[in-house]
């Protein structure tokens, strides 16, 4: 059976551990290699059964752990070819380990798909992951806008960590400079939780049955607002909590066990 926990979650630091059996994989390394040792010891987890690292885009809050964690225990890491080079020129990365992602792959038992999102980075994917169980994981982050390729590549997706980033008045109405607010609310910044909440209800049409509400912003959202929004979304259009789908938010810091599918 298909486990996945977001061990952390937001701008300070992402990081999702997705595993089935002996299949075993991090999704981005964003914050210390030693936190996400104990994270993955938090729930019965070893990182040096890590078979590997897929990683969405540059950003620090993406690949802050990535050198000393694939150095450590020798993992494998996949990243586009552009993210790739800006990670090297970071000296962010252990040379002797580097993989380029290719579109669609299988990697220790698992089928592994990208799709392009729209970010202020050199490259930002997500990803699907079909497990050796057959059950389908997507990964659908830091985007400004549900692209045409998303659409396409998460429908049929059992479960979906779909970014719920920001309430867009508390954007407006925050603290922010005038050039940040414009960035997060641009196409290549962040979904909002309107956006995530539509998009939402065209997965479960799809037979989506779990969603993990990710990336929320500490400033501009607030974890009721982000759940009640897809919520409120998702039973108007017919769906009903816990008989249809379940629906999960991510923290900062997940300390609970991985959701089982």
């Amino acid at each position: 059976m298909s486990k996945i926990c977001q061990l952390f979650s937001g701008s300070k630091g992402n990081c999702i551990f997705v595993s089935c059996g002996n299949t075993k994989f991090l999704l981005d390394a964003g914050v210390s290699a030693k936190r996400i040792e104990n994270a993955l010891s938090d729930i019965g987890e070893d990182a040096s059964k890590i078979n590997g690292i897929f990683v969405t885009h540059e950003h620090s809050d993406h690949i802050k752990g990535i050198k000393v964690l694939a150095s450590r225990y020798h993992i494998p890491v996949f990243a586009s070819e552009l993210v790739m080079d800006r990670i090297i020129e970071k000296d962010t990365f252990a040379g002797k380990v580097e993989l380029n992602l290719t579109e669609k792959m299988e990697f220790e038992g698992a089928e592994i798909d990208t799709f392009h999102l729209s970010h202020d980075s050199v490259d930002c994917v997500g990803y699907t992951l079909v497990m050796p169980d057959k059950r389908k994981i997507a990964v659908c982050t830091d985007t400004g806008y549900i692209t045409s390729e998303a659409h396409d590549k998460l429908h049929g997706c059992d479960l979906v960590c779909l970014e719920s980033n920001h309430e867009v008045t508390m954007v407006e109405n925050g603290p922010y400079p005038y050039d940040l607010k414009k960035r997060v609310l641009s196409n290549h910044g962040h979904l909002s939780n309107v956006a995530c909440s539509e998009f939402a209800v065209e997965l479960a049409k799809n037979g989506t049955t779990r969603f993990v509400l990710s990336h929320l912003s500490e400033t501009n959202n607030h974890p009721s607002i982000a759940r009640t929004t897809t919520l409120t979304a998702l039973t108007q259009s017919g769906f009903e909590e816990n008989k249809d789908f379940r629906l999960y938010v991510s923290s900062t810091e997940n300390h609970e066990r991985p959701i089982v599918l």
